[in-house]
């Protein structure tokens, strides 16, 4: 069954709404998602989205642009963080002109507080030298990601976008260097379904549930990176993947960096401010690659609490604010506290642990979001990635918080604009009857299958296995020991079945699937991490502790090769305005 649309979008999260928003209404627009978009993993957003707005006090978009590309530990392609830090003003005006209800100061104007790492200097004669934290994030009490993806989608449904939810995408359908479309299955019946497109966005998102404590939600499995890793596309700097500093103990769900903005304290089992030891001038607001590290070497040295698990944690503490603040700036995140752990967050501080988060890498495009073939920047016609599944090196090797949900309406409207472009010439691209055989088969051979491996025990395996060997530390010798694990998960895979055999809503079937495509996010970030000698914002390596600017100021491209390991080539990170410097807080 063929299904023709001008555009079809991967994805119902904020970067695939935002372009979604932008495709004129003379054009068919189709989005596909995984889930109903309102549970788009957008939604989990907490903290705020930010612009130097300059409505609590002066900043200019410079600061946030120089705050980027220090963030990133200097592998941002700063072109691209220049556009995203001019655009960020507009951006959050306009969404405010779209509805979306933001917080409010005491003057009614978009309220903005602290968020880690951005800043201003000290002195304004002195850009480079001392600064300090300056309210840059604008939010919705401690649900701004929810808030947007409820205005994005009640815009696209103003502006007639067609939604087939609970749909499964299983193959980018290209040849030649031109994109026709793809294939999903109903997740309601497996039925499957072949869309033509004249042009194609992926905006599906992130990859954390490749680990065993992550934020991410269930759907986070990296399966447009995947697809396009899968047909011979690049992905790019997989190696460089955040974990947050603050997710619950034992579950990873994510207390959100504004409890820190709004003055939240980590504390050691002595109730040592131990931040005061590894950032002195920003302490707690320190960027989250830097404070992740900070829990992990507190721990490690004996200072963390134990566990009724037999795992360790530290303390983030906001019982100082008072219940008036958290009950009116924190509600979301002191609710998940009180129901996962029974802590009462206005008289205990919260048990906190490193938590998967955020992937700083994955499809790589230019800054009109158009896919890029390899290295050399060469473009697929007729496809665009936008959001986190995307990679136009605004993060580099770590994000700044509030930097995603700006990403994610910044490139998404780009990327609309630049399909809506693209369509005044461009025409549909014959597709074969029999394109969706592979989906078929694959459906067919995990119904029929009798093998004796479980999705569940390898998937159990992979992500305890990339917590250990490939998380916030790693080694020569764990990157091996993870190389060869997944040489092993995958050959297992080839033997699993699924005891579900029906074909109406077989969640497992969804899942089996959605492994093989975790499996090729995994063998993306773990070669490249192997490769990277160097440490580097996410990346650290315990034996190359150090950030090598002669060798290591460029991007990973993996080329994934059936059979064997991937193929690594390498693309220079643009330098403007800002040369690298030692990166210090």
């Amino acid at each position: 069954m063929i299904k023709t649309y001008d555009v079809v979008i991967i994805g119902a999260g904020g970067a695939g709404l935002r372009a979604a928003v932008e495709i004129p209404k003379e054009y068919s627009c189709a989005v596909i998602s995984k889930v109903y978009p309102p549970r788009s993993h957008t939604g989990t957003a907490q903290g705020g989205v930010c612009a130097a707005l300059s409505n609590m006090e002066e900043d200019s978009w410079e600061n946030h642009a120089f705050d980027t590309v220090k963030g990133s530990d200097y592998l941002g392609d700063q072109d691209s963080i220049e556009v995203m830090c001019k655009d960020a003003i507009r951006a959050i005006i306009e969404l405010e002109h779209m509805g979306m209800p933001f917080s409010r100061n005491e003057n009614g104007q978009i309220a903005q507080r602290f968020f880690g790492g951005h800043t201003k200097p000290a002195d304004k004669n002195d850009p480079f030298g001392k600064r300090v934290p300056v309210k840059r994030s604008c939010y919705s009490a401690d649900r701004t990601g929810h808030v947007m993806l409820q205005t994005l989608f009640e815009n696209s449904i103003k502006n007639q976008v067609t939604f087939y939810s609970e749909f499964f995408v299983t193959e980018l359908l290209m040849e030649n260097g031109v994109c026709k479309g793809v294939v999903a299955f109903d997740i309601a019946n497996s039925e499957v379904h072949i869309f033509q497109a004249k042009a194609v966005m992926f905006a599906t998102g992130g990859y954390g549930r490749v680990f065993r404590i992550t934020s991410n939600a269930h759907v986070g499995t990296g399966d447009g990176m995947a697809l396009v890793y899968n047909a011979g596309l690049p992905l790019e700097d997989m190696e460089f993947f955040q974990f947050h500093p603050t997710g619950l103990w034992k579950l990873g769900i994510l207390v959100s960096e504004a409890a820190r903005g709004e003055g939240g304290i980590l504390k050691n089992k002595d109730g040592e401010r131990f931040m005061s030891r590894y950032a002195p001038s920003v302490m707690d607001l320190a960027p989250r690659d830097m404070v992740s590290r900070a829990i992990i070497s507190e721990i490690r040295e004996g200072r963390g609490i134990r566990g009724s698990d037999g795992t360790d944690y530290v303390l983030l503490d906001l019982t100082h604010l008072g219940k008036e603040v958290i009950d009116d700036k924190l509600p979301e995140i002191t609710g998940f506290a009180r129901t996962y752990l029974g802590v009462e967050p206005t008289t205990e501080p919260i048990p906190i642990q490193p938590t998967a988060h955020y992937a700083m890498g994955g499809i790589p495009t230019n800054v009109n979001c158009e896919v890029l073939m390899n290295e050399k920047g060469d473009i697929v016609k007729g496809l665009y990635a936008a959001g986190e599944c995307a990679c136009v090196s605004v993060h580099g090797a770590n994000r700044l918080g509030t930097n995603s949900l700006l990403d994610l309406v910044v490139f998404g409207r780009r990327g609309g604009k630049a399909i809506s472009d693209y369509l005044k010439n461009a025409s549909f691209t014959e597709v074969r009857n029999d394109a969706d055989e592979r989906t078929k088969e694959i459906i067919a051979g995990l119904l029929n299958s009798n093998g004796t491996e479980k999705a569940v025990n390898i998937r159990t395996e992979l992500q305890n296995t990339m917590m250990e060997d490939c998380g916030v530390f790693r080694t020569e010798e764990g990157l091996k020991k993870m190389i060869l694990k997944l040489e092993e998960l995958k050959e297992r895979y080839r033997n699993i079945s699924i005891q579900d055999k029906s074909k109406v809503f077989n969640t497992e079937l969804v899942e089996a699937i959605e492994l093989d495509n975790l499996l090729k996010n995994a063998e993306a970030t773990v070669y490249g991490a192997y490769n990277r000698t160097e440490s580097r914002g996410a990346h650290t390596r315990e034996d190359f502790p150090k950030r090598n600017d002669q060798e290591w100021m460029k991007h990973t491209f993996a080329f994934e090769k059936k059979g064997s390991a991937p193929e690594i080539k390498y693309k220079p990170v643009v330098v403007t305005r800002y040369q690298p410097m030692e990166r210090k807080y």
